[in-house]
């Protein structure tokens, strides 16, 4: 049987792989290398494959060089571009999407906890799951206020003050009995 995409993911080595190509990256295996120094070439080139084949990420590059070529990588991408194309998505796009999503955090949280001097109570961390029932206007509600309180946070310029903070949300409905 087929590994699930968020299977093979989970994997640390190819974890880091997607880690190190979030945000539009592009690299090459010298790169990605570099990011994983513990991991042996053919290790890393195995993981590479594997994550070619599950089409997690792609070759966006290919540069001649001294008659062998380099192959530079990339997440694979969905152009989103409307609400329509947003809602065209297939099953399997929305799951690739989610995964970069959660792989995204988990690499922020892991750059977090990788510092000297953390505290969680004091650096206000935090990870909670809320099961509401809403009616329809009622989550509709809540998620303009919510909305609102971020757009005014997101428009406070940087300051000795003030700490950035990566804030996520995500909604999901649960399965209809």
């Amino acid at each position: 049987m087929k590994d699930s995409k968020s299977k093979l993911i989970l994997h640390p080595v190819r974890m880091k792989i997607v880690q190190s190509l979030l945000n539009s990256k592009k690299r090459n295996v010298q790169q990605l290398a570099e990011r994983l120094k513990d991991v042996p070439p053919a290790t890393l080139y195995r993981h590479i494959n594997k994550l070619l084949e599950a089409n997690i990420i792609e070759v966006v590059q290919e540069n001649q060089i001294r008659g062998t070529v380099e192959k530079i990588y990339g997440l694979k991408e969905v152009s989103i571009n409307s609400q329509q194309d947003l809602m065209n998505l297939s099953k399997d796009q929305h799951l690739e999407l989610f995964l970069t999503f959660t792989t995204q955090l988990l690499g922020i949280y892991e750059n977090y906890l990788n510092q000297d001097d953390i505290h969680i109570v004091r650096d206000g961390v935090s990870y909670r799951l809320a099961n509401l029932y809403l009616t329809d206007e009622e989550f509709l509600e809540l998620a303009k206020e919510m909305g609102g309180l971020i757009q005014k946070a997101m428009l406070n310029e940087p300051s000795p003050e003030r700490k950035g903070r990566n804030l996520a949300t995500i909604i999901i409905p649960e399965k209809k009995q």
